[in-house]
């Protein structure tokens, strides 16, 4: 194996880890190269899993809009990948959900954009959404909060 083909293989992992994928795929000069991570299925344009609830992550000022502290029974609903957040399907429409929504587990809460997939991301409790703490077509990091739900 060629020296640059080994680089760009170590590249293509390198990105599958900063970016927590699970599968890259690039076709270049008719060459496929696909690495994957577990032997998890594809992606396809069907939600992601569910994203994880956590207790509450402490949220700083600058995101609870001046509140100084949340009570600690709130869930709090993260990110499982990163990409571009997004409250509503498309631009000229409503929000998934608002503060103050009662919501059921399974409901969609939110859009995360990732490589032109869009993954919904669903409640996994029954609750209140108490807070919204991603303005909508921000970036997200993996783990990042994106909502407080208060469970019913």
């Amino acid at each position: 194996m060629a020296d640059s083909s080994r680089r760009e293989i170590e590249d293509l992992v390198e990105l599958l880890n900063r970016y927590h994928l699970t599968e890259l795929e690039l076709e270049k000069k008719g060459v496929r190269i696909r690495v994957r991570r577990d032997p998890a299925p594809t992606f396809t344009s069907s939600p992601v899993e569910v994203a994880k609830i956590s207790e509450q992550l402490p949220v700083s000022p600058t995101q609870s809009s001046g509140h100084h502290s949340e009570p600690s029974h709130y869930l709090t609903v993260i990110s499982p990948i990163v990409g571009t957040f997004y409250r509503a399907p498309s631009p000229d429409t409503d929000p998934y959900v608002e503060e103050g929504a009662l919501v059921k587990k399974g409901q969609v809460l939110c859009i995360v954009e990732a490589m032109k997939l869009m993954n919904e991301i669903e409640a996994e409790v029954d609750g209140k959404v108490v807070k919204v703490l991603v303005e909508s077509t921000t970036p997200v990091e993996f783990g990042q909060p994106l909502f407080l739900i208060d469970p019913l």
